[in-house]
Formats: C-alpha cells, structure tokens, sequence
C-alpha cells in the first residue's frame, strides 16, 4: 500500500494498492493545508483500519504550485517516510493529472495547466507513447499569463488543454505505483516552486523603539 499526498492546489490524501484507489479525503479550501492534512491522513488510515507501518511507500505531488501549500504536503511525506522508514517517491502533479485525464480522454497529446494565482497558469506539456504509457515531459513546467502560453506552445502543434484546479492525491499515488514497476524516473527533492515565496529578507536592521 503506499500513502499518497497532494498539496499542489487544496489538500488530497489517499491510499493506493496494486493499480486501485482504496480510500481518498480531500479538502479544497486553497490555504489551510497546515490544518486539514493531518485530519486527512488519520481519516484514510481510520477508514480502512490500517496501521502506518502496513504502508510500504509514500508519495507526494511536488507541484508545480504555490510555495506556502506545497511544502506542507511535502513536509508531511518526507516526515511519514522517514518515520516507517520506507521510500518517498516524488512526482509531478500535473503528470499526475495527465495521466488520470488520459485514461478518459484517450489522448496522444495534452496540455496541463492548473491555477497559480494573479491571472498566471502553470503548465506542463505531454506526450503519451501509447494508450498504457505514461506521460512524457515535452515542454514545462512552467508559469505564464494566458497570453504566454499561447506563444510557448504556439509551435508544439496539436495538443488537448486540460485546465484543472484540483490534483487527486489518487492519481499521484497510481502515477507513482506505475513508475516503480516500469522502472520510471522519479522526481528529485527540490519542488516545483516556479515562483519565488512571498517573503522577503529584510536588508537593513529594524528599529525597534524604547
């Protein structure tokens, strides 16, 4: 069984095994991450009366997506892993969406985009080899206003657009199962931020008065 996360955009916990979702909770609210993932981790668990230690691998979106919601579900996947002491397999989430889209869609070919805010898009583009494979990179990710994007997909050709705001921790948990018995490449351990946090260091001491 492995443990999988997502907090790309709100907050998905599931438990996947042998190509089939078991147990998925989600909470969409886009920032309370911090609150909601603990919650939804105990309630799959729960669910299915399962110990942790019955769970052989954990895995995590790593985005793209926001600074302040992502390294929440991030935090929680490396703390669990480390804890069982098994893997933490790390994979982009919009692949994730792509690969769940195809298997309805039957497409050769899509785009991925998903919220970032400030009229802004993260994107990522596929390639699907053959109807069972899964998805290749092509170009992305990246974050761009729809005007951008237009232009940097312009000479791609052909591909389907799937514009989704959510990321089911399910998909990155089957995304994750398929690339451990194909022997697929997985992700490293620095997110996909693409945008720097809204915070800053302050350059000059702060007066502090008496």
């Amino acid at each position: 069984m492995i443990l999988a996360i997502d907090s790309s955009a709100g907050t998905s916990v599931a438990i996947v095994q042998a190509g089939e979702t078991l147990i998925e909770h989600n909470s969409q609210n886009a920032r309370g991450h911090a609150e909601a993932i603990g919650t939804l981790i105990e309630a799959c668990l729960s669910s299915l009366q399962i110990r942790p230690t019955q769970l052989e691998a954990v895995a995590v979106g790593m985005g793209p997506g926001p600074f302040t919601g992502l390294r929440v579900g991030i935090a929680a996947a490396v703390s669990f892993g480390v804890a069982l002491g098994v893997p933490v397999l790390r994979v982009s989430s919009h692949a994730a969406i792509a690969l769940e889209r195809q298997s309805s869609l039957g497409e050769e070919r899509m785009l991925v985009t998903t919220d970032a805010k400030r009229r802004q898009r993260y994107w990522s583009a596929f390639e699907f080899p053959g109807p069972f494979e899964l998805p290749q990179l092509v170009l992305g990710p990246d974050i761009s206003s729809e005007e951008q994007l237009q232009v940097a997909v312009s000479n791609l050709g052909v591909f389907t657009r799937v514009d989704s705001e959510w990321v089911s921790a399910a998909s990155v948990g089957l995304l994750s199962e398929r690339l451990q018995s194909t022997g697929g490449s997985f992700l490293g351990s620095t997110p996909l931020y693409l945008r720097s946090p809204e915070v800053t260091i302050a350059t000059v001491p702060k007066r502090v008065s008496q």
